[in-house]
Formats: C-alpha cells, structure tokens, sequence
C-alpha cells in the first residue's frame, strides 16, 4: 500500500491561528494528497468555542483530514494577574500541550514526516527534530509582519533603544519601516524578558526547512520579494520561504433553521439594498471599555448608516480580554445594559445589535454589505478582501496597527479611526470614517480597488496561480523528506 505523506500542523489557541491552520491543512489534502492530523490546542475557557467552531465543522467529512483536540489547559496560575500578557499566555499553553502531542505522534501506526507549526508553536520544534521531522512555520499574517519577524535578531540594540525611547522607525531591509505609533507591545519595552523570548523564538523560526506566509505576492509585491530573496531577508532562514496564501474559511450557503438568530440576521440582511449594511466586529477576542462603546453606539446613529453590530460587554483596560474566556464579553442577555438608554429601540429600523458572535464570514459574503468596521485581524482582513468589502481599520493589539497602516497607506482599501487623547475615538470621527467608506467618493474608489484584489487572491490560489505553485514547491520539498523519514521510521521499529 502507498503511504501519503503526513503532515501534522500545530494551532495555537484562538480563531484567527485555527482557521488559517485548518484551511492550509485542507489544501495539502485536496490539491497536493497529504494525509493530514490538525492538532488543535485548547483551553479551560475555549474548549467549547473551539470544538463547535464552524471551521472545524467543515473538515467532519474530509477524507484525509484528522483533528485531535489536545486536553484542555491551565496556566493561569503561571501569569501576573495584575498584568497578564496575551502572548505569554499562549506560549504557556502551548508549552504545556507538547507532552500530549508527542505521545499522540509516538503513537501513530504512520507518524507524521512533517511538522507545521504556527507562530505561537515554535517551542515544538525541538520535539519534531527529535522525531526526525521536516518542520515549517506558517505565519498566519502578512509578508510585512512576517518580514520584521524574521529580521528581529538582527536588529542591534541601540535600534531598539532610538525606537522606544525616541520613537524613530525600525528600519527593516526591503520593507516599510515600522513606525513607533504600529508597533508591537514588546518592542515599547525591549529589555524585558518576553521581547527576549520573541527574539529567541525568531531564531527557532529562522532555523526550520522552510516559513510558509499568509499572503500572496500581487498584495505585497515588494514586501514579499524581500523575504524570499536571498540577498534581502531571505539570507537569514535555513530554507525557503512561500507566499501560499490567501487561506480563508470557505463559506458555505446559509442554512435556515428554525429558531437560530443567525436566521435573523439574514432575513434582514436580505430585506436591505445592495451594499448599504455597515458590519461591526472586533474579533473573537476584542473588547473595549464602557466610554468607547457609549461612543461607538452614538457614532453609528450619527453615520444614519444601516449596521449589524456585534456587541460585547465593556471591560477597561484590556482590548483582548475575550480572547481565551468569551464570557468576558458578558452572557449577551441584556446589551441595552451597557449601551446608551434607547439605543436599542431608536436604532431598530435601521440596525441589528447581534450579542457576542456572529457568522462573519456569511455576513461579509451578502449582497448587503458594504463596509466593514474591523480589529485588523489577518483573518478578519482577508475575509473582507476576498469579499469585496472595504474597511474602517480599527486596530486593538498585537500586530493589527502594522495591518492597518497596510491597508489604509498602502493598498487604499480602508480608512483609518484615530484614536483621540485619553484613548478614545469619538463619535463624530466614527460617524465620518463609516460615511466615507459607506457614501463617499472615497468609498467607491475603495471599494474598487478591493475588488481588484480579490481577484488576484483568488488568482493566487488557482491552478498555477503563485500561491498555488508555491505550496506545489513546499508538498515537493515534504514528499523528498518524507523518504527519508520513512526509512528512519522503519529502523527505529525494527
């Protein structure tokens, strides 16, 4: 019998790093005939999200395409609980699911000769070399994030100091500077000891067969050449690197089932003109403080704008507090509790507050939409190109202020809030970035120029398109080492 190649990819916790990983896991299925074993890292608060995510419910018929949840995990005991760092926290957990992932591997009749591993996964490297495995990383993200990622050991300290403490550029090779006002929280205090872990965990990355990006080369022409080529960024990875993107999660028609909300959603959605909805989310983990909520829901009044609004419960302090533990956000059961007195009922013709989640995709993919007011997610972004749907770019954490830039200077597909002294974007500035994007002249040039866009991602990823090609270069690159692995297997059983 004729053993596929076996890849096993790694997901860190979170909706934005499972549904690229899944997506990627499904191409190597069907276009380039991997076996394929998702493991999927899970929690104490998002097991039940994760498990019932719609991603994951597409892949239950796949031939070819396993999933293993790993038992839940707790680290909360290991974190500051004054000051508890999001990155730290999935590294944590991440650290802790490798014991689970090795036993489960050791125990396969055909292990796996390939290891893919997301950003938050690096520390699962050495594991995999000790297998004998190929290993990769997949940036779930773009070429510009993926660029400063790769080039972060190299910058001097004296860089880092006249970037936190002079607020000059970080100059990366080939590539945009990253400007003190988009930068990364780690690098605003880099000398303590999770920028060191970044830098460590950048090395790790450097050292694998090869980085794989989210991403296609007509979106980030010169960005994406600089970490390919070998006189630029490329010099410093071990292998190559390829653009395989843009992995979204493949929308499936909307199925109306008697007593789900989502059902509520699309029969108003289908009521409304053509491109006349403006939707609100700030991903599966996003959160805002009471003051800026109150003027989110006076902004959308002022825009006179139809909207869905998904809506979570104010918590100060922590933009990505819904991150691990959605009920941070609240049950969902009274949101007239913390918007403004008759919001609800004056905005009843014209909008839907939707409580804590709604099905993004589907609703980006309707006839009705026609704006997106978004966290700057990866995900989130692509989900809005590959549906034609320009943006208020309205970045929270991590990396999504380098996005936004992205996508407001840049690609010209969104405009930018900005956030006013004290922390808050106002209302009469939201009410002014959803009617460019919504009733402008601007917003009808963006909203051409993302069309233009979606066809080269979807370009990209067709039969010999340059995201396809590049990930036929990588299956090519894990079937020769699948080979050899294949034969190290055999010896070490006999």
């Amino acid at each position: 019998m004729t053993i596929k190649t076996h890849a096993a990819l790694l997901a860190s916790p979170g909706l934005g790093h499972l549904t690229p990983t899944v997506e990627l896991g499904k191409r190597l299925t069907t276009h380039h005939g991997f076996h394929v074993t998702i493991f999927v890292v899970t929690t104490t608060t998002n097991s039940s999200e994760t498990t019932k995510s719609p991603i994951l419910q597409q892949t239950s018929n796949l031939n070819g395409l396993d999933i293993i949840f790993t038992p839940p995990v707790d680290v909360s005991d290991k974190l500051d609980p004054k000051n508890p760092s999001l990155g730290l926290r999935i590294t944590l957990t991440m650290l802790e699911s490798i014991p689970f992932i090795r036993s489960q591997i050791l125990s396969m009749k055909f292990p796996p000769s390939v290891l893919i591993v997301d950003l938050f996964g690096f520390m699962a490297l050495p594991m995999a070399r000790d297998l004998n495995m190929s290993t990769y990383v997949f940036f779930a993200t773009n070429a510009w994030f993926s660029a400063v990622t790769m080039y972060l050991p190299f910058i001097t300290k004296e860089a880092f100091s006249r970037h936190a403490n002079n607020h000059e550029p970080l100059l990366i090779p080939g590539c945009e500077p990253v400007r003190f006002e988009d930068t990364l929280e780690t690098f605003v205090s880099p000398w303590g000891p999770i920028h060191d872990g970044y830098v460590n965990a950048a090395r790790d990355i450097l050292s694998v067969d090869g980085i794989l990006m989210n991403t296609w080369k007509d979106l980030e022409p010169e960005t994406t050449q600089a970490v390919i080529d070998n006189d630029i960024l490329g010099q410093f990875a071990k292998g190559p690197v390829y653009p395989v993107g843009p992995l979204v999660r493949t929308v499936e028609p909307v199925e109306k089932k008697e007593g789900e909300s989502e059902n509520f959603i699309f029969s108003w959605l289908d009521r409304q003109p053509a491109e006349s909805v403006i939707y609100l989310s700030f991903g599966s983990g996003g959160t805002m403080s009471e003051v800026q909520m109150i003027e989110l829901a006076h902004g959308l009044e002022l825009s006179q704008q139809r909207f869905v609004w998904v809506v979570r419960h104010p918590v100060q302090g922590d933009a990505s507090a819904a991150f691990f533990d959605a009920t941070k956000g609240g049950d969902g059961s009274m949101v007239e509790d913390y918007l403004p007195e008759g919001f609800v009922s004056r905005t009843k013709d014209v909008g839907i507050v939707v409580p804590l989640w709604a099905p993004q995709a589907e609703i980006l993919k309707h006839p009705a939409t026609g704006g997106f007011v978004t966290h700057c997610g990866w995900n989130s972004v692509l989900e809005s190109i590959l549906n034609s749907v320009p943006m208020v770019a309205w970045p929270l954490y991590a990396e999504q202020k380098m996005n936004a830039t992205m996508l407001s200077e840049e690609l010209g597909v969104a405009v930018r809030a900005t956030v006013a002294e004290g922390g808050v974007v106002f209302r009469e500035h939201i009410a002014e970035l959803i009617r460019r994007v919504m009733v402008d002249e601007e917003g009808i040039a963006m909203r051409v120029k993302v069309k233009e866009y979606k066809v080269s991602g979807e370009k990209a990823l067709s039969g010999f398109g340059s995201s396809y090609e590049s990930l036929c270069q990588m299956a090519k690159e894990c079937e020769l080492d699948y080979v050899n692995h294949s034969d190290e297997v055999k010896a070490r059983g006999a």
